[in-house]
């Protein structure tokens, strides 16, 4: 009974926040509050929060799992990113301090630590609307996802000192995590696709990472990270990822739920929540300049600075660990933040078009090296997608005499592309600023052998509306795709398992013939 009203609670508030464009976790926070207000009514109460206690817990952990999934070095060790990341920190603590001390009534030590959770930018929510927006991979989106990262590991950090907790000597062993790599590898590799795969995520992130960890007195949420982080080069790291989302989304729930059960907001929780919405964008404008100050364009900066104009659910996990006194407050202060920067991050892009003039003047005269224009050189082919697809084109394309050169977004296709002799290159066809920079002077041809069926029309409409007129060609695996390829403006839209089909036909029908005997043969 208890479960179905929370469930009640959060899908028609959370379904309601949605209708009006605002992310649902801000309605599973209203239901927190209308279930501390009304819940005696249908039976639920404060004292019913420790089963949500547990679901928070689990849903906190594997969101820090699934973060260290992404924690890849190569994309955290870059200058805009530990530069940024570390040096917002330091100046927005600094910042947020001073005022705290002079409006509010508490020791030092709390202002600090109230600072420290207000200098977070959400995850969930930047990570939420890049992925709807595809621009995950983008550049900017890469800073982004970055920068969070690292706020996610300093929050830890944060938790670990200010909690006090002092290891046991068997807290050593996990420097010899890393030893167990290749069983992790060998593990995740045995698991295949379906629930196994699902069941080994929730057993590194809540056994072995949380219980694990905390049974040495280390943070469970370190131990959660600590092993999304050794999978983080696997190449199925992020189906795993992917896999976890929902479970994850669906005990975050518990986590917001538990905040608002937790009881109501008087006045002074409001009144504050408000004052922080009111600056939170200098929170932004500090970014903005920091990127600029590390070689970014006006554009990416923009657009990156936007994704982490908000208040973070870290600054939460920070409150309910070391300040929970001040949960409540800062719920409503994030929930807020959400409210505004969900609208601006949905506009965006042409919020940037209507800005530009006044924002590129602020641009240093040197360019990011990953924001260079990209040529493809002398290649007449790009083949858009080296998966297998992608290299049989390539390699057929190869044999006949053509240059031709392979693009991907998976950092991994590329390396296994270069490391078999063929020339690859890093892209997205659905970052905006890649159309922007690329220079194709001899390419006549392109074939588009991505899986993403959005993001083949997406490439197809970009390389038409620059005015390319050779020939484009595409696979997909349904014919309603192939019509939305076509309509874009392709040549051929092949149907890939009609294809398939008919090559294997032709086959058939060789072998047929081949063993047919000759009519000589048969007359004797």
């Amino acid at each position: 009974m208890i479960e179905a009203v929370w469930i009640a609670f959060a899908f028609i508030l959370g379904l309601i926040m949605r209708q009006v464009g605002l992310p649902p976790l801000i309605g599973y926070l209203a239901a927190g509050f209308a279930l501390a207000a009304f819940g005696d009514t249908f039976g639920v109460g404060p004292q019913d929060s420790y089963i949500l206690a547990h679901i928070a817990h689990l849903g906190v952990l594997l969101l820090l799992f699934t973060v260290g999934l992404k924690l890849k070095l190569k994309n955290l060790v870059r200058p805009e990113v530990i530069g940024g990341s570390l040096i917002h920190f330091v100046l927005s603590t600094v910042i947020f301090l001073p005022g705290i001390l002079v409006l509010l009534d508490i020791s030092m030590r709390e202002s600090i630590l109230l600072a420290v959770a207000l200098s977070f930018s959400s995850t969930v929510l930047a990570a939420k609307v890049l992925e709807s927006k595809r621009e995950l991979r983008a550049f900017h989106g890469r800073v982004a996802i970055g920068v969070l990262i690292m706020q996610d590991l300093i929050a830890l950090l944060v938790i670990s000192i200010a909690s006090g907790t002092s290891p046991s000597a068997w807290a050593l062993l996990v420097f010899a995590i890393p030893l167990l790599k290749p069983l992790l590898y060998r593990l995740l590799d045995m698991c295949g696709h379906e629930e196994l795969l699902v069941l080994l995520g929730l057993f590194l992130a809540l056994v072995i990472g949380g219980v694990g960890f905390e049974s040495v007195g280390l943070s469970s949420e370190l131990g959660a990270l600590a092993f999304g982080a050794m999978l983080a080069n696997h190449k199925r790291a992020g189906e795993l990822s992917q896999s976890l989302w929902s479970l994850k989304e669906v005990f975050l729930v518990g986590f917001f739920l538990q905040i608002g059960i937790g009881g109501l907001p008087d006045a002074d929780a409001i009144i504050f929540a408000l004052v922080m919405a009111v600056v939170l964008p200098l929170k932004g404008v500090l970014f903005f300049f920091l990127f600029l100050l590390f070689k970014l364009r006006a554009r990416s900066a923009f657009l990156s600075s936007v994704s982490l104009t908000n208040y973070s659910e870290f600054g939460l996990i920070v409150a309910s660990v070391v300040l929970p006194e001040w949960l409540i407050p800062l719920a409503i202060t994030v929930s807020l933040s959400f409210i505004f920067s969900a609208p601006i991050n949905r506009f965006a892009h042409p919020l940037y078009e209507r800005l530009a003039n006044r924002l590129i003047p602020f641009e240093r005269d040197i360019r990011h090296p990953d924001e260079q224009p990209l040529s493809l050189g002398d290649a007449e082919i790009l083949i858009m997608g080296q998966g297998r697809t992608g290299r049989a084109a390539y390699d057929s394309l190869a044999t006949k005499g053509y240059r031709v050169v392979g693009l991907d977004s998976d950092p991994v296709a590329i390396e296994a592309s270069i490391a078999a002799g063929r020339q690859a290159l890093f892209a997205d066809a659905e970052d905006q600023v890649f159309w922007q920079s690329l220079q194709m002077p001899q390419v006549h041809s392109v074939v588009l052998a991505m899986n993403d069926a959005e993001a083949k029309t997406i490439a197809v409409q970009k390389l038409r509306s620059r005015g390319f007129k050779g020939l484009i060609v595409s696979h997909a695996m349904y014919e309603d795709i192939a019509e939305r390829i076509l309509e874009a403006g392709a040549d051929l839209a092949y149907l890939t398992m009609s294809e398939a089909g008919n090559g294997l036909a032709e086959q058939v029908n060789r072998a047929i013939i081949s063993r047919q005997p000759a009519p000589q043969d048969q007359q004797n």
